[in-house]
């Protein structure tokens, strides 16, 4: 799962949406420096992480890139299911995406002093591009997958799998489903404890 499922399966919850968009940023025990809720946050999306990377669905996913992309594919297959998420949201939600996505970019800049450097500098790029609600389009996963291969200094080739969603569009949006369900109940689960 990437950004927009991390932050929606926090429940609504301000400081567990912002431990769970910040935890890739946060190694080991060092997630002991934040208050609590943070704390529960960064635990939550790395059950997340767990539970999705060993699904079989997943895997499914994934094997369909693998060929291609080795060890990216587990990367793409993230994005595309947040394009999934994103695309359906009115199953998920009855907030309208972008009301959903503005509450959260106001959440980091209020909080923005409890942002690890790195995401202090990703986020208002993030903002600014509107990451999160362009996910929704195909074109707008283009532009993600092209900036990620940027960043691999064009080694990962991810440009060109937006060919990929499309050609097994219906296949990966079956796995993102049956696997969306699966993590929002592990979620509630991991947040009522």
């Amino acid at each position: 799962m990437n950004y927009l499922a991390h932050i929606y399966l926090s429940g609504n919850q301000p400081d567990i949406m912002i431990g769970n968009f910040i935890a890739d940023s946060i190694k080991g025990k060092k997630y002991l420096n934040y208050p609590t809720k943070i704390q529960k946050g960064i635990l939550l999306h790395r059950q997340i992480d767990t539970a999705t990377d060993a699904h079989p669905a997943f895997r499914k996913s994934t094997k369909r890139l693998h060929e291609k992309y080795g060890h990216y594919s587990g990367i793409i297959v993230d994005i595309f299911y947040d394009h999934f998420l994103a695309k359906n949201w009115t199953d998920y939600s009855l907030t309208p995406l972008e009301d959903y996505i503005q509450s959260f970019y106001k959440l980091l800049r209020d909080n923005f002093e409890e942002l690890p450097e790195n995401i202090q500098k990703m986020a208002p790029i993030m903002m600014e591009g509107n990451w999160l609600l362009i996910y929704s389009k195909l074109e707008g996963i283009d532009r993600v997958l092209a900036g990620m291969n940027r960043r691999t200094k064009n080694r990962s080739g991810m440009d060109t799998a937006g060919e990929e969603l499309r050609a097994y569009y219906a296949l990966f949006e079956a796995d993102f489903r049956i696997i969306f369900k699966e993590l929002q109940t592990l979620s509630n689960s991991f947040l009522s404890s």
